[in-house]
């Protein structure tokens, strides 16, 4: 039995509701199969030999995606990137999910957004510790977390978590918005951390249009960086759309 299957097995010999799973034959439709398995599952214990594997496991699947080292990224302005990629492959002090206030991560099976992927590819001890780091309590908006990275090439991860736009955002959600890339760079620079990538907080599923988000993104990292300089050697806005990267490049 190779990896994937035995990871696809355990999981669902833990929960009797899916006893009645067919496992694909197909090695895509086995890598979905055992994502979703991972998305719907609670945080709860498991074993080393299990945890052994899964990081295997999820180890090859980054490293065939290939990482990409911040130190190959050209700088756009100052010590300031924007660079189009997926998050989970860059190799940095910290990334910063745009995650949802329970901090769990995504749990629709079938999701992309960036809280699912980064859960997905850690590794579900990321779901434990911000279970355990949360106890059942929610995150403010802007406010910060900061959790392990586990297999991710990145050293650790920051947690924020966006205001919710229906429409035109108040004074409320664009401040909330500005804590969370401010905030982010003041837990770094309190641990030391010198190179943080940051995604398009907010620009999804929560509604925050993208052009003033983008605005308010720059505008905070570059008082931050007047205020507070030579904190950070570099600071890289990760874009995921070519329509991200249009907004980024106009707005830098």
């Amino acid at each position: 039995m190779n990896n994937l299957d035995y990871l696809i097995e355990e999981l669902i010999k833990e929960d009797p509701n899916l006893s009645n799973i067919e496992i694909p034959t197909n090695i895509d439709d086995k890598k979905d199969l055992y994502r979703a398995l991972r998305n719907i599952r609670n945080p709860k214990p498991i074993s080393e030999d299990y945890l052994k594997i899964q990081d295997e496991y999820l180890k090859e699947e980054i490293n065939n995606k290939g990482i990409i080292d911040e130190k190959n990224i050209a700088f756009d302005k100052d010590i300031i990137s924007i660079w189009q990629g997926d998050i989970t492959t860059l190799k940095c002090d910290v990334i910063v999910n745009a995650c949802n206030e329970y901090l769990l991560g995504c749990f629709n099976p079938t999701h992309r957004c960036i809280d699912n992927t980064i859960h997905s590819f850690a590794g579900m001890q990321l779901r434990e510790e911000c279970n355990n780091i949360m106890k059942g309590k929610t995150l403010p908006n802007g406010e910060v977390v900061l959790t392990n990275a586990y297999n991710l090439p990145s050293k650790y991860i920051i947690q924020t978590v966006g205001p919710q736009v229906d429409g035109i955002p108040s004074e409320k959600d664009k401040d909330d918005l500005r804590k969370c890339y401010y905030n982010s760079l003041e837990l770094c620079k309190d641990k030391g951390l010198k190179t943080i990538a940051f995604p398009c907080i907010a620009t999804g599923l929560y509604g925050f249009p993208k052009d003033e988000a983008s605005k308010i993104a720059i505008s905070t990292v570059k008082e931050y960086l007047k205020v507070i300089p030579n904190t950070f050697n570099h600071i890289i806005f990760n874009v995921y759309k070519d329509e991200d990267l249009e907004i980024y490049k106009k707005n830098i």
